[in-house]
This record gives structure tokens, C-alpha cells and sequence, in this order.
């Protein structure tokens, strides 16, 4: 049962770091700014400083929760199908690259000068969205990008 979570953990770190949304919005009484994160935006540009980040911890935590209960039926799904065990290579490949992953993602966030928030206290208009991998960038401001 360990390994069964330590491998929903791990994937579901993979996952939130690789795939993920951006979000094109203006705020209420604010400047454009982007937002990432699936289904919910849980980081985005902060207003105190230009390379600055928020981090909204409620949507995270609702964002995490939706990656790791789409993990756990896949994984369960698969054991039950199949009714194999998860072979523990691919826990020993899938457990240090998510902890690599954690790192690298918190180093980023408390090196950014971070606001972080129990929920985004504010309303926005979506201007565009879309979806993106980690190694394709995300689309800047500029409003002709969007426009098909």
C-alpha cells in the first residue's frame, strides 16, 4: 500500500509541474497579470514587485487534491485490470525526480519575493487562457497572441 502511495504522491507532483494552465486576466482595480495553474489558478504575478509571485494556498490544496484523486483511480484502475503490481523501478525512478521537482519548484517561489494567501481575495476578468507543457513558454502579454 506504501508504494501504491508514493507513487500517486510522486505523480501527482510530476503532473502539477508539467502540465498546467496559464490564465491571461485583469484584475478588479489592477494591471494584467498571468496566472498558473489546473483547474484552478494557484500562482500569479504579484503587484508588490515585478518579479514577484502570489501563491494562493486554498487552490493549490484544491488543485493537489484533483491531481492525487485522478492518480489514485489510474493507478487503481490499472492494478485491478490488470492485477499486477506497480513494479518498483519505476517507483525508485518516480520518487526521486518528484522530490527534485518539489525542490527546484520551492526554490523558485521563496526566491521570487512570495505573497502567499489563503485565497485569492480579489476578482478578475479572464482574458485567455490555455493549456501548456513545462517546456513550452508561456504567451506574453501581448494581446495580439490571443487573438486567433
Amino acid at each position: 500500500m506504501i508504494q501504491y502511495l508514493k507513487i500517486v504522491f510522486s505523480l501527482t507532483i510530476i503532473s502539477m509541474v508539467f502540465v498546467t494552465k496559464w490564465w491571461y486576466t485583469l484584475p478588479l482595480d489592477g494591471p494584467d497579470k498571468m496566472y498558473w495553474g489546473f483547474p484552478l489558478a494557484f500562482l500569479g504575478e504579484g503587484f508588490h514587485t515585478s518579479m514577484s509571485f502570489q501563491f494562493f494556498i486554498m487552490e493549490f490544496c484544491i488543485d493537489f487534491i484533483i491531481y492525487f484523486l485522478f492518480w489514485i483511480i489510474l493507478i487503481l484502475a490499472y492494478r485491478n485490470y490488470f492485477s499486477k503490481q506497480i513494479p518498483t523501478k519505476i517507483v525508485k525512478v518516480v520518487w526521486p525526480i518528484s522530490i527534485v521537482l518539489t525542490l527546484v519548484f520551492s526554490i523558485f517561489i521563496i526566491m521570487s519575493n512570495p505573497i502567499f494567501k489563503y485565497k485569492r481575495d480579489y476578482d478578475w476578468k479572464i482574458m485567455a487562457t490555455g493549456y501548456m507543457f513545462i517546456w513550452e513558454n508561456t504567451p506574453s502579454k501581448n494581446m495580439n497572441e490571443f487573438q486567433p
